[in-house]
């Protein structure tokens, strides 16, 4: 379920990438995509975690049961799949994943 609008900011590390008004129309990644950010997409479900990514500075509303893409030690390091998941409010996202 998409989250209250925000300021969505983007950073690959420390990088800052560009930022983008939340849209719940749009996932995550669409929004980058508008950016020109890419963050490589597969099912676009949840259940490859292709685009997995990491919350640096936010919420995410997590689905009471995880999709195949995602575990709990993922969840810990900040792990997110934009592709189907989306923060509440203003965020910080880092493009590479918390591996």
């Amino acid at each position: 379920m998409p989250g209250k609008n925000g300021l969505i900011r983007f950073f690959k590390g420390n990088l800052p990438l560009g930022m983008i008004i939340q849209n719940p129309e749009f996932t995550i990644v669409e929004l980058a995509s508008d950016l020109g950010i890419d963050i490589p997409t597969n099912c676009t479900s949840g259940t490859c975690g292709t685009c997995l990514v990491r919350l640096k500075k936010g919420i995410i509303e997590y689905p009471e049961d995880l999709p195949p893409g995602l575990d709990d030690f993922l969840v810990g390091e900040g792990g997110f799949l934009p592709c189907c998941m989306s923060p509440k409010g203003e965020c910080e996202i880092d493009i590479i994943p918390p591996l």
